[in-house]
């Protein structure tokens, strides 16, 4: 059983017991209700596709962390002109464990 849900504009496709990692929710609670659920697939593989989305389904899921991504270096240089920047960037993330698809 898998569901695909949108999170923070991005579509994800979680399954149960899954960690997912997405772009950092503003949340302080430590269980989530996640309600724009756009498909669903069950065991015997009856798939439900919502108009935008699926009535009456919904994934539960618990915040587990809030780490950092890994770093992206970004590096811009011109030849011959002395010119050379190097920065870095790690994206604040949050990591998700999918507890149950209903």
């Amino acid at each position: 059983m898998y569901a695909i849900v949108k999170i923070g504009g991005h579509q994800y496709k979680v399954a149960q017991d899954q960690t997912v990692f997405v772009n950092r929710l503003s949340t302080e609670d430590e269980k989530i209700t996640l309600e724009e659920v756009l498909l669903v697939k069950d065991g015997e593989g009856n798939v439900k596709i919502g108009t935008p989305t699926v009535e009456g389904a919904k994934v539960e899921a618990s915040v587990v962390d809030h780490p950092k991504a890994d770093k992206v270096i970004i590096f811009k240089k011109k030849r011959r002109k002395g010119y050379r920047v190097k920065r870095g960037h790690r994206q604040p993330i949050t990591q998700l464990k999918i507890e149950n698809i209903s």
